[in-house]
């Protein structure tokens, strides 16, 4: 295993994170693609089995998993302050883009624009793509993890519950107890530490303001603090990540009236699309149910309530998980884990990602090819996303053969 690098500075942190979060398109699984390739392959910031273990635990976790993930990052390379680094800087990006597009009250995108997204869509393609292979053969090196990475899959991919993912992760944990005690898994870096009063008063934290922002909200139910307790409940409840926090906000928000359902699902397209985390659509909700004069303030009552209950739950998590390796086999319940976290990735490169990027056979060759340049010719991911984007453009541009290539397509 190579040893992580001494710890860096906060500044490094937060523009690391800044760049992740300026190109981090497909949602919270590819966003864990970037992570694995900048922190782990690129920077050596933490081994590779210990980033799996960080990995696994945000997944047991209701919350952002990708930022969650990115924050314990950012704690292992230089303490809370790099933790908070490494939140803005993967979170800004996202806020600022949705809270200029709630302004600007756009409805609708061209043929031109809708190509781009859909670009954004094959690069996730690529990411996922990399991330489960490089993943499965680290993290499955024998038959027994490599089956359990198998079961898992298939379990996700014929029952499609959020919540049958949880699950799977403890089943998992118990299967490699029992069936893979040789396994040597690398535990968190040991400058990965949260000292037990910090995790104490995370857990407090959390469940104080779980039980007093209700109380607050019922004085004004249309006012921050309702707006606050609305968020920080959808961060503290929803497991799944942002895919399923969405949907939630939409049950709870359009039919109390904060914000009407189509100006919702514009921004839910929004989310979808944009580099960073998708709970970054507390923002657009901020600024679209905010009195006059008040979208910045109500923006940012709403992203740190969101985002809040999950970085908590890391921090008070993570001091458990730490004591907890001091117990016997505790390795081989996470060879367990690790190896069922490459089951989900597998399960999610399916479906969402290949599902809704890859419409055509155009498609597939624009996936294969760029997974060719980031994988064999080492591209950096900027450029994959460049080429996804130009060629996507370009293949849905009205070229006077257009119409025969695509019969010669399908008929193939």
């Amino acid at each position: 295993m190579t040893a992580a690098p001494a710890p860096g500075s906060t500044i490094e942190v937060l523009r690391v994170a800044l760049g992740l979060g300026c190109r981090a398109f497909g949602g919270p699984v590819a966003h864990l693609g970037y992570f694995e390739r900048e922190y782990v392959e690129r920077r050596r910031w933490l081994a590779a089995e210990q980033y799996a273990g960080i990995v696994a635990l945000c997944q047991l976790l209701p919350g952002p998993t990708s930022s969650q993930v990115g924050f314990l990052v950012g704690w292992q390379r230089a303490g809370w302050r790099g933790a908070l680094a490494a939140w803005v800087g993967f979170t800004l990006p996202a806020v600022v883009l949705m809270a200029l597009f709630a302004i600007s009250a756009a409805r609708r995108h061209g043929a031109y624009e809708v190509a781009v997204l859909h670009g954004f869509k094959l690069v996730a393609v690529v990411v996922v793509a990399q991330a489960v292979w490089s993943m499965a053969n680290r993290l499955c090196p024998d038959g027994m993890r490599r089956a359990i990475a198998l079961v898992v899959a298939t379990a996700l991919l014929l029952a499609g519950n959020a919540l049958l993912q949880e699950v799977l992760l403890a089943a998992s944990a118990v299967a490699g107890w029992f069936l893979c005690r040789d396994a040597r898994i690398a535990l968190p870096p040991e400058d990965l530490h949260i000292p037990t009063r910090v995790a104490a008063g995370a857990g407090t934290a959390f469940i104080a303001l779980l039980s007093l922002l209700p109380i607050a909200a019922a004085f004004r139910p249309h006012g921050a603090f309702g707006l606050a307790d609305l968020c920080y409940r959808a961060g503290a409840l929803v497991f799944g990540g942002g895919h399923v926090v969405l949907p939630l906000l939409r049950d709870a928000l359009v039919p109390a009236g904060w914000i009407s359902d189509a100006r919702f699902l514009d921004g839910y397209g929004a989310a979808q699309a944009l580099p960073g985390p998708l709970f970054a659509i507390a923002a657009y909700v901020g600024v679209a149910s905010a009195p006059a004069g008040d979208a910045a303030a109500w923006a940012a009552v709403a992203v740190i309530s969101i985002f809040l209950p999950g970085l908590l739950l890391a921090i008070a998590s993570l001091a458990v998980w730490r004591h907890s390796a001091r117990f016997a086999h505790a390795g081989a319940a996470l060879a367990g884990i690790n190896a069922a976290v490459v089951g989900v990735l597998g399960a999610a490169l399916y479906d969402p990602v290949i599902r809704t990027g890859i419409l055509s056979t155009v498609d597939a060759v624009i996936a294969i090819v760029g997974l060719v340049l980031s994988v064999r010719l080492r591209w950096a991911p900027l450029l994959v996303v460049v080429f996804c984007t130009l060629a996507a453009v370009l293949s849905a541009a009205p070229l006077p053969f257009g119409d025969a290539v695509d019969s010669v397509l399908q008929s193939r």
